[in-house]
């Protein structure tokens, strides 16, 4: 009994690790994405460049809104089904971007793509089914 309970607590902390370190990073790219001018934004990162204005900026909000959806909820303790219905999210903005590159032929960026979708798969598995943060009672 007691060795399972430090097994919960590890997991807790390293999916906590993954929740601020995949929504640290999204709710960057969310930022840069639905701010920055379109001319400076392609300098690092191109494809936004080739896709219609409106399109970046609806990724850019989506991925802000999931990245704080990762990390707030869960310092608040309220509405915490919020974190992994906000992976879920992530992992289906990078499976489209998945798609997107390999479309467009730039396959040297889906293996970054992979690693964020796997982490978002291990949020949302990790906080639905092993050790889920409940909100405080009131």
């Amino acid at each position: 009994m007691k060795q399972q309970s430090n097994r919960s607590k590890a997991l807790h902390i390293a999916l906590w690790i993954a929740q601020v370190v995949l929504g640290g990073m999204f709710i960057m790219a969310g930022i840069m994405k639905s701010t920055q001018p379109v001319t400076d934004l392609s300098k690092s990162v191109p494809w936004t460049a080739n896709v219609p204005l409106p399109m970046v900026r609806v990724i850019g909000i989506s991925e802000l809104l999931g990245g704080i959806g990762l990390i707030l909820p869960g310092l608040a303790r309220t509405k915490t089904t919020l974190i992994p219905i906000a992976a879920i999210g992530i992992l289906l903005i990078m499976l489209f971007a998945m798609v997107y590159h390999i479309a467009n032929e730039e396959t040297n960026v889906i293996a970054f793509n992979i690693v964020l979708a796997l982490v978002a798969a291990f949020i949302a598995w990790g906080r639905l089914k092993k050790v889920p943060i409940y909100p405080k009672s009131k």
